[in-house]
C-alpha cells in the first residue's frame, strides 16, 4: 500500500494555487502595461516627455509659448529629412510646437522623394534636417547649420557647438504671420562702419528690416522709423543733421548710437545731440587704473559697472559682463530738464580720460589727462517720450569683443534695440550650448570611488543576497 505524506499533499495544492494565482496576476499586469503604453503613446510628448538636461536642450521657453499661443492663421513647418536620418533633438522640438497649437502643422518632405521640393523656398544646398516655415505667401528657409551653430572659442582656439532650434523656429514664424516688421533705419554719408555680422544676423533673427538713410537727402525722417541707429561714424555730422535728429527724438523718436573717439579727435555735433540732456563728452579716451575694471591687461578695454536697467538687468541677472573698448568718457550733471539721463555702464572714479586720445604713448595719467570717472554707456529718455540709448564706443559690437564678452556685447545692444523699438516675444532666445562639462576632481578621490564602486559596492550586495537566501532556506526547513 502506498504511504501518502498528507502535510505534503497540502504543500503541493499550495503551491499549485499559488502558482496558478501568480500566473494569473502576470497576465492582467502585462494586460494594463500594454493599455498604458498605448495610452501614453497617445498622449502630446509634452506631457510624456521630461527634460532633465543641463541647458534645458528639450524645453521651450515662455516666449516661443506667448507667440505659438497667440497664431491666427496656419503655419506649415516642412522638415526635410531623409528617411532613417531625422535629428532625436529637431523631431522632439517639433512634436513640442506641433502640441501647442492646432495652427502649426509639421510635414516631413523626403528629399529622394521630392527632389525638387526645396527649389520654391532657396536655391542654395539644403541639408538633412533642414525646415522651411511657411504662411499663405511669405516662408524662410532654416538650413540645418543655423540650428547648430558652430562658432570658434577666441579663447581656447577650438570651435563650440550650440542649438538654436527653437529661435530660429519661432523667429521664423513670427516673421510669415506678421506683415508689419518693425523698420530701422541705419544712418549713412559720414564713414559709418558695417554693421558687425554677428549683430546684422541677430537683427535679421528678430525681424527688424534693415533699410539706410542718408539725411542730406531727405526733408524729414521717415514715418515708418521704429528706430534710427548710427554705428561707428568717422566724421561728424552737420548742424543741419543735429537738429533733426534732435527734432526726431523730441517728436518721440527712437535713436541707438554706438559712436566713440575718432583719430579726428571728437564727434562735436553729433556729442551735441546729448548736451541737451546735461550730459558732456571727455575729450580723448578713457583708461582705466583699477585692474578690475579692464580686460586682457589693456587699460582700454573696459570692463565697467553694469547699473540696473531693463537693458542690462538681464546680463547682470546671468552674470554676463559687458566690454567696451575704445570709449569716450560720458559725465552726466543731472541738471537737465528736458528728460531724464540713466547711467548704463561707468567707470571706476580712478579712470581718466587721455587727451592724447590715439597718439597717446603711456598709460600713465599725465597733467592734462582729465579725472573720471565716467558713464560709457547712458539711456535718456525725453519729456515727449523720445528715447536715446547711446553706447560711447565705436567698437562696441566688433564681432572680436563680442567674442571676449561672451556675447554680452550684442545681447546688450539688441535689449537696447528692443527697448527702443518696442519689446517683440520672438526675441532674446539664446541658444544652447551642446559643449560638455567635465567634472574634474582629485587623484585620491578618483581612487577612492573606484574602490567603493569596483570593490565594496559588489562585496555588500553579494552579503546581502547570501543573507537572504539563508533566510529563505532557514525558513523552508522550518515549516517542513
Amino acid at each position: 500500500m502506498k504511504n501518502t505524506n498528507p502535510r505534503r499533499t497540502v504543500r503541493s495544492q499550495t503551491a499549485f494555487k499559488g502558482g496558478s494565482y501568480s500566473l494569473v496576476i502576470t497576465v492582467v499586469v502585462l494586460a494594463l502595461l500594454i493599455v498604458a503604453n498605448i495610452f501614453v503613446c497617445a498622449m502630446p510628448t509634452t506631457l510624456t516627455k521630461y527634460d532633465i538636461s543641463s541647458t534645458k536642450l528639450y524645453s521651450i521657453t515662455s516666449n516661443t509659448k506667448v507667440v505659438v499661443n497667440a497664431l491666427r492663421q496656419d503655419v506649415t513647418i516642412y522638415w526635410v529629412v531623409q528617411s532613417g536620418e531625422e535629428d532625436d533633438v529637431i523631431e522632439n522640438l517639433l512634436g513640442k510646437y506641433e502640441s501647442l497649437s492646432d495652427h502649426i502643422e509639421v510635414v516631413k518632405k523626403n528629399p529622394d522623394v521630392f527632389p525638387t521640393f526645396t527649389e520654391q523656398y532657396t536655391d542654395e544646398t539644403v541639408p538633412n534636417n533642414s525646415l522651411i516655415v511657411e504662411s499663405g505667401e511669405r516662408s524662410r528657409y532654416i538650413s540645418y547649420n543655423d540650428i547648430y551653430v558652430t562658432e570658434a572659442d577666441v579663447y581656447s582656439y577650438s570651435y563650440t557647438t550650440s542649438f538654436d532650434g527653437e529661435g530660429a523656429i519661432t523667429s521664423a514664424i513670427d516673421y510669415v504671420v506678421t506683415e508689419d516688421l518693425p523698420q530701422l533705419y541705419i544712418l549713412e554719408g559720414h564713414g559709418e562702419a558695417e554693421l558687425p555680422s554677428t549683430f546684422s544676423d541677430q537683427i535679421e533673427k528678430e525681424n527688424y528690416e534693415i533699410n539706410t538713410l542718408s539725411l542730406l537727402t531727405v526733408d524729414e525722417i521717415p514715418e515708418d522709423a521704429a528706430c534710427i541707429v548710427i554705428y561707428a561714424p568717422s566724421s561728424d555730422i552737420s548742424e543741419e543733421e543735429e537738429q533733426m535728429l534732435a527734432d526726431y527724438v523730441t517728436g518721440g523718436g527712437k535713436l541707438l548710437v554706438m559712436a566713440g573717439p575718432t583719430e579726428d579727435g571728437t564727434l562735436e555735433n553729433l556729442y551735441g545731440l546729448l548736451s541737451d540732456y546735461g550730459v558732456e563728452a571727455a575729450e580723448g579716451i578713457v583708461i582705466e587704473s583699477d585692474r578690475e575694471h579692464y580686460a586682457f591687461g589693456s587699460p582700454y578695454i573696459l570692463m565697467p559697472d553694469m547699473i540696473s536697467h531693463e537693458i542690462t538687468d538681464s546680463l547682470m541677472e546671468a552674470n554676463y559682463f559687458p566690454i567696451m573698448p575704445i570709449a569716450q568718457g560720458l559725465t552726466v550733471s543731472g541738471s537737465a530738464s528736458k528728460g531724464t539721463v540713466t547711467e548704463l555702464l561707468t567707470t571706476s572714479d580712478t579712470a581718466f580720460s587721455k587727451i592724447a586720445g590715439y597718439s597717446l604713448s603711456t598709460y600713465e595719467k599725465e597733467e592734462d589727462d582729465i579725472d573720471g570717472g565716467f558713464a560709457v554707456a547712458v539711456s535718456i529718455e525725453d519729456n515727449s517720450g523720445g528715447q536715446i540709448v547711446w553706447f560711447a564706443s565705436s567698437n562696441f559690437l566688433d564681432n572680436m569683443y563680442n567674442a571676449y564678452s561672451s556675447g554680452a556685447n550684442v545681447d546688450m545692444g539688441m535689449n537696447a534695440l528692443s527697448f527702443l523699438a518696442g519689446e517683440r516675444e520672438a526675441i532674446a532666445i539664446r541658444s544652447k550650448s551642446l559643449n560638455y562639462n567635465y567634472l574634474t576632481i582629485s587623484e585620491s578621490t578618483s581612487s577612492l570611488l573606484k574602490t567603493l564602486m569596483i570593490g565594496a559596492f559588489p562585496l555588500v550586495y553579494l552579503g546581502i543576497g547570501i543573507c537572504v537566501i539563508l533566510r529563505k532556506r532557514k525558513v523552508q526547513n522550518e515549516t517542513v
